[in-house]
């Protein structure tokens, strides 16, 4: 068997990682790897198994803490058999308690001391999988929400076979070799004894039951590959990079088994005019110089339509407005954020010679008495210079 790789590796996190930033590297990395985004890549079809299988100990406390405890033995029981004990993590000296080997025994073989099994039914429901999509968004839909209409791809039940996989006229046979429970008694020589557990039955793998003639529609797997067209509807306020959740529209369980879920991840295309910085909206006005000293009543757009805003007299560049509620929605709440006007003061260009005689007339009007800035600056500079 070849050896596995460290499963904190694979999703690129430390020990010291919690569940989120775990929850974040795994979803990065299968959206990387996904085999919808990568067809007939078999090496990113390996690199997808290696990251769902790291992510599921990973993101389960009990096998977090197992794998932690014992590397790979303790969460794979197929991992080092045959390899003459070596997959045990060396019992000798390694101040183990009984209860320690006990746990090592139920990985291994399925069952504690004594003798005990445990067996599943190999026909149990199993959910389906998860699925993700991605949704590009306008910065508006974004704000304000949107019924959207996406494609799915997903693993469906097939409609010829019903889900079991076999050929049309015919249902899957009783397992003769575990008598349809999926698994078979097995005694192993240990330095412990005899001990005698179950594992999966070989003939069937694990499912209890064979086909003979496979489901033409399916190859005998009960499920198909297709594509469903859906309309979601987009909560007011998601911002780029969130998610959200269609319930029961990802991948059919086998057996029956309930629906994966369906996460929608979200990319807003930025805005010419606004800005988001959480649930508040920035944007810049150009205002003229005489607006700017004399003070006069704009037009300010907002996510809502047009306002009127009265600019007040001696405005200075740079300045900032806030206009109370006319923010992003909160998602799936009350209220809202607020919007943001920065004043920007444009210089006026291309003057004719009157606009400039008029211009200079008026300077020659200015004392430092209409310059606050000016004249705390060039006082600065005098104490400091000693001019």
């Amino acid at each position: 068997m070849p050896e596995k790789k460290d499963y904190y590796e694979v999703l690129g996190v430390s020990k010291a990682s919690g569940e989120d930033e775990i929850k974040k590297a795994y979803r990065k990395l299968a959206k990387k790897y996904h085999p919808d985004v990568n067809p007939d890549n078999k090496q990113a079809e390996v690199k997808f198994k290696e990251v769902s299988e790291a992510y599921e100990v990973l993101s389960d406390s009990q096998k977090r803490q197992k794998y932690d405890q014992f590397g790979h033995a303790g969460v794979d029981p197929s991992y080092g058999a045959g390899t003459g004990g070596a997959g045990f993590g060396g019992f000798s000296g390694g101040g183990f308690g009984f209860e320690d080997l006990g746990d090592i025994f139920d990985n291994f073989f399925g069952g504690g001391f004594g003798g005990s099994t445990r067996t599943r039914n190999p026909n149990a429901p199993i959910k389906g999988s998860d699925v993700q999509i991605n949704m590009p968004l306008d910065f508006m839909e974004a704000v304000k929400g949107v019924a959207k209409k996406v494609s799915v791809s997903r693993l469906q039940t097939c409609d010829t076979c019903k889900g079991s996989g076999a050929a049309a006229g015919t249902k899957p046979e009783t397992c003769s070799e575990c008598s349809g429970t999926g698994q078979v008694k097995v005694s192993q020589r240990t330095p412990f004894g005899v001990i005698q557990s179950s594992r999966g039955c070989s003939r069937c793998g694990g499912k209890g039951v064979i086909v003979k003639e496979a489901c033409k529609t399916c190859a005998g797997k009960g499920r198909v590959r297709a594509t469903k067209n859906l309309e979601v509807n987009v909560p007011a306020g998601i911002d780029d990079g969130q998610s959200f959740v269609m319930r029961g529209e990802g991948d059919h369980g086998l057996n029956y088994g309930p629906p994966g879920d369906c996460l929608v991840r979200v990319s807003v295309r930025p805005d010419p005019i606004f800005e988001r910085d959480g649930f508040d909206i920035w944007c810049e006005i150009p205002l003229t110089y005489a607006q700017s000293a004399l003070g006069d009543e704009i037009t300010v757009p907002t996510v809502d339509g047009k306002v009127s805003y009265q600019v007040p007299e001696g405005t200075q560049p740079g300045t900032v407005f806030r206009l109370r509620n006319k923010g992003v929605p909160y998602v799936n709440g009350r209220g809202r954020g607020e919007q943001y006007v920065r004043a920007v003061l444009e210089v006026p260009r291309g003057l004719n010679s009157k606009q400039k005689e008029a211009l200079k007339a008026f300077e020659g009007m200015m004392t430092e008495k209409n310059y606050e800035k000016r004249g705390s600056f060039f006082k600065k500079i005098k104490d400091a210079m000693g001019i």
